[in-house]
């Protein structure tokens, strides 16, 4: 070998697109000052109280081992889709995140390659450049961050192995009606696998909208991805779940780590999908709260884009850093979403009267 130097690490780790995560209220409390959260569209009604139950009395039981697999997360699903799909066909783990990692673990590779488009949750991209795989990015269509479908089909090739989609969208809030999935969706090759991120499917209430749902009962090469952190209040729980084949699902379940979910979360999300009237009650204020967001923010003039999800992207007349500084010296964090692909926009969670009329009240004075 001589004098060459062999580096010992990976050149795709090096990857400078890294996920910044929004900054937590402790971070920026200011004395004396009630500071409303809306950066992380985080549940503002809290968690689901029968999860919180769950979770108390497990609190004793930290010194035992959790489940050594996810066979009751499994057979609770099961029960949560009617029996549409049976257990054994969810892929679970600590967060949507992680689920979304095993899945990309999975199937890419140096030399292969990924479709997405942005504006779209960042870890799309930076958990398959860290598998040394090549993104292609096919960017939503303006204005209305529509699905560029015949862009996204034109490119993939015979090194395509997954195709992300993400309805409702964060952070854009657009939904892919069903006649753009049926035609993508029919029209992939045999060997891409279509990804559907659907973590806020709760809060959709768009006509033509869909899930993964039927199409995973067609037996299509379809992934639903989703989480029990947005509706269900358990953000700091981390759990997740994917829904498929049963082919695909038993494929991606060999990367299972033993003792994968710990003890509160499990016992958690088994409470939580149980917890029917807090997931209403939950649906019904953020659809009633957007109603009363959309008919002020017409009145104070911003452009801003209706949402099918528990959040409002919106475009300031400012630099978006500065509207959110402004924002925060109000009592209000927001999300700035350059990162996502969305440069000049911000996305603000909706939230509680009181945390939404304080939003409002913030924008009207700095705007």
């Amino acid at each position: 070998m001589g004098d060459q130097k062999v580096s010992i690490f990976k050149p795709y780790l090096k990857v400078e697109v890294a996920y910044r995560g929004g900054k937590t209220k402790d971070e920026l409390a200011q004395s004396g000052k009630k500071l409303h959260k809306l950066s992380s569209n985080e549940n503002l009604l809290g968690s689901s109280p029968k999860a919180i139950q769950a979770i108390k009395a497990y609190i004793n039981k930290l010194h035992e081992y959790p489940d050594r697999n996810d066979a009751r997360l499994q057979t609770a699903l099961e029960k949560f889709y009617d029996g549409e799909l049976k257990a054994g066909q969810f892929i679970t783990g600590p967060s949507g995140s992680e689920v979304l990692e095993l899945i990309i673990r999975g199937f890419l590779e140096e030399g292969l390659e990924i479709v997405i488009s942005n504006p779209a949750f960042l870890v799309y991209q930076m958990f398959s450049q860290k598998q040394g795989a090549k993104v292609v990015d096919v960017p939503l269509l303006a204005p209305d961050f529509s699905l560029d479908v015949d862009g996204m089909l034109n490119a993939i090739n015979e090194n395509t192995r997954l195709v992300f989609l993400t309805s409702p969208n964060n952070p854009t809030g657009t939904y892919i009606p069903k006649a753009d999935l049926d035609r993508l969706i029919n029209h992939v090759p045999d060997h891409v696998i279509v990804v559907l991120d659907e973590v806020y499917f709760h809060y959709a209430t768009a006509e033509d909208y869909s899930t993964a749902l039927p199409y995973v009962k067609a037996g299509k090469q379809v992934i639903g991805i989703n989480s029990f952190s947005k509706a269900y209040g358990l953000a700091g729980l981390r759990v997740g779940y994917a829904y498929t084949t049963p082919e695909i699902a038993k494929y991606v379940q060999q990367l299972y780590k033993p003792f994968m979910i710990n003890i509160l979360s499990m016992e958690g999300a088994l409470a939580a999908l149980e917890d029917k009237e807090f997931l209403a009650k939950t649906v019904q204020l953020v659809n009633t709260e957007k109603e009363f967001i959309y008919k002020a923010l017409d009145e104070i003039g911003i452009h801003y884009w209706k949402s099918q999800g528990n959040f409002i992207l919106l475009r300031p007349e400012m630099d978006e850093y500065e509207f959110e500084n402004k924002m925060q010296q109000e009592g209000v964090m927001v999300r700035p979403v350059s990162n996502f692909g969305a440069p000049g926009c911000v996305r603000v969670t909706v939230g509680t009267r009181e945390a939404n009329e304080a939003y409002l009240g913030a924008l009207r004075k700095i705007v």
